[in-house]
């Protein structure tokens, strides 16, 4: 019987590196932003609609999807994220499918699809067990103005764009606290597989 992830967390709360932990384990993961990257190369249906939606004004010289752009875009503008999103979201989903679909059929025990807005996506019928990564929201604001340079401003919009951490966590079935180091993360991670009966 295999056994697939959810793992979500919020912007900043340390999610991408709770994710690499996995290969500690060797088990896969999936990753939902670096599918939403190539759905969106050149040339693929979902590049195609955001351009016809958004304009090329968020193109590079090169033809690429200007990400920093089209971020201004739709964080300062909810229909255009809702709009954004109606485009990228089934185009993710059907690519992780995919890929899902195919590790299983080569006889993984469990596989994690890495996917940072699970709950907002509606994603939970996608997997059979979700794990929240967690932090304070003061650590979570303060992690993401030193790694990205925002003003106190824009973290906070970021951080009211996704759902609150708490709520995600309510709803999980098991928590990481990353307040700590990348070690006691670890542990509770391992801890989780455990009791999972995944080690």
């Amino acid at each position: 019987m295999s056994l697939v992830i959810g793992l979500t967390g919020s912007i900043a709360t340390g999610k991408s590196t709770v994710s690499l932990m996995f290969d500690d384990f060797n088990i896969p993961v999936i990753d939902a932003d670096k599918i939403a990257r190539e759905v969106v190369y050149p040339g693929e249906d979902a590049y195609k609609e955001v351009v016809k939606s958004f304009g090329e004004k968020i193109l590079r010289s090169d033809g690429t999807i200007n990400r920093e752009r089209l971020g201004e875009i739709v964080f300062s503008d909810e229909s255009k994220r809702k709009q954004l999103n109606e485009i990228v979201h089934p185009a993710i989903r059907k690519r992780m499918t995919e890929k899902k679909e195919t590790l299983l059929a080569k006889g993984e025990k469990c596989v994690v699809l890495d996917i940072p807005l699970l709950f907002e996506g509606k994603s939970e019928k996608y997997v059979d067990k979700i794990i929240v990564v967690a932090v304070d929201e003061d650590t979570q604001k303060e992690r993401l103005m030193s790694r990205n340079q925002f003003t106190e401003e824009e973290a906070m919009q970021r951080i009211q764009s996704q759902m609150p951490v708490k709520e995600k966590a309510a709803m999980a079935d098991a928590v990481i606290n990353n307040n700590g180091t990348k070690y006691e993360s670890l542990q509770q991670l391992e801890q989780i597989l455990k009791e999972w009966q995944l080690m």
